[in-house]
């Protein structure tokens, strides 16, 4: 059942001791392919009362979901509309309070970019347990979809997760560090941050032929995979219309070096 989003409070609710309390499980949704959940994951879907969702969970995930548990979506978009955090944690702890067990849902890996902290700190707070089941994050099934590693000898031999903007606007990064030869770097939410990254970027002295992997609906049916490089990152992401969610893999260029378009069980011969 899907249930309208309830309006939106500016203070944690206070609840009576001795009232009733459920559990919260904070759980990673992968990128999108439903059998790329853990299967705890699986599990707790499908047994939870309520289901608290981002706005970009797959369908198909959401419609594990047990005949009876109500579906929350409690949307962020970046420079958009969004439920604010603060409303979001007093969500779970109400729900909690009224006894219920509730899974946070999340996409990818609970722990990245997901606001974590700060959901675990109000259930604490709250006296509320709670728990985190990891996800598959999006950068691993992009490199996936590549037929590439994250790290290899001789090329990289650290990997880095950026955010393309935070809560001020365009997130701030060490771009000296990030614009040296050979280094590979995963971009999360930078699709509307592309133009002022690559600017920094190619100040600092990166190349402008820098392959960069454009991947969109990572491991879903809808996947495309954009062959870029970071001279042409902006007119590629406005060419090819990139819309959904998608991670820009730097310094990465697929098997095919060109613009393709995968169903998520195409595989690479390595």
């Amino acid at each position: 059942m899907v249930a309208a989003m309830p309006a939106p409070t500016d203070a944690i609710p206070l609840y009576p001791a001795g009232s009733a309390i459920g559990q919260v499980h904070l759980v990673g949704a992968g990128p999108g392919d439903p059998d790329l959940l853990t299967m705890k994951a699986h599990r707790l879907i499908r047994q939870a009362d309520q289901i608290v969702h981002d706005r970009l969970i797959a369908p198909e995930i959401l419609a594990l979901a047990g005949q009876n548990s109500e579906l929350i979506e409690v949307g962020k978009q970046g420079f958009g509309s969004s439920w604010r955090q603060p409303d979001i944690n007093a969500l779970l702890i109400r729900l909690a309070h009224e006894g219920n067990t509730v899974v946070r849902l999340k996409s990818g890996d609970p722990t990245l970019f997901g606001r974590l902290d700060e959901e675990t700190a109000a259930l604490d707070a709250a006296g509320i347990a709670w728990s985190v089941v990891p996800g598959i994050t999006a950068a691993s099934a992009a490199s996936a979809a590549l037929g590439q590693s994250l790290t290899r000898r001789q090329r990289n031999s650290s990997i880095q997760f950026v955010t393309g903007h935070d809560m001020q606007g365009f997130a701030g990064h060490d771009w000296r560090s990030l614009a040296q030869p050979g280094n590979v770097f995963a971009v999360y939410m930078g699709i509307r941050a592309a133009r002022f990254m690559q600017g920094h970027l190619l100040m600092q002295g990166a190349a402008a032929n820098t392959p960069i992997s454009i991947v969109e609906y990572a491991s879903r049916p809808t996947q495309r995979i954009i062959a870029a490089t970071l001279g042409t990152l902006v007119t590629d992401l406005h060419q090819h219309q990139v819309t959904g969610p998608a991670v820009l893999l730097y310094g990465l260029e697929p098997q095919r070096a060109q613009a393709v378009t995968l169903p998520h069980t195409q595989q690479f011969a390595l």
